[in-house]
């Protein structure tokens, strides 16, 4: 009989040290003034990363979750970021040219300085996002489909005109 509580005791030991050690450990990381041109980042837990000033040209970023992150700057002609996560993402004077930003949730981004031209925003949440005004008209012309994740209507998150 001591010997088994020994063996459950031991073996409890072992599957704690296993879930404790070898989990993975999330850790924001910083990708700042580099040139990560066709980046994969597909899928990715970003979660509060920083990628300020880089140049993310065609780089893809479908389905990451980057919610409070940051893309301060950043050029991102041609990348995708469909499906992607950027709840609370600092967004602030980066370059979406080309971009897709198909079903991607922006809910309280920070967007106010940002250039969007000839991107694409099928479904896009853009709740609670400050936007200026030549921005938002450039929204707006293209603004179609409702979010899959929050059910809400691109043209009424961007609260167009």
């Amino acid at each position: 009989m001591a010997r088994n509580f020994r063996f459950l005791t031991i073996s409890c030991l072992l599957i704690s040290f296993f879930i404790c050690f070898t989990s993975p450990v999330f850790a924001a990381k910083e990708f700042n003034k580099q040139v990560l041109i066709g980046a994969d980042f597909h899928d990715a837990d970003l979660r509060a990363t920083t990628f300020s000033l880089t140049n993310l040209r065609e780089a893809n970023f479908k389905g990451a979750n980057l919610e409070g992150g940051s893309l301060f700057g950043a050029k991102l002609q041609d990348a995708d970021l469909s499906y992607t996560n950027l709840r609370g993402a600092t967004l602030d004077s980066a370059v979406f040219d080309g971009t897709n930003l198909d079903q991607a949730i922006l809910e309280d981004a920070f967007a106010f300085n940002t250039k969007f031209k000839n991107v694409s925003i099928i479904g896009a949440d853009f709740t609670n996002v400050p936007l200026r005004g030549d921005s938002l008209k450039t929204l707006c012309a293209v603004a179609s489909g409702i979010n899959n994740s929050t059910g809400r209507n691109t043209f009424d998150t961007l609260e167009c005109p």
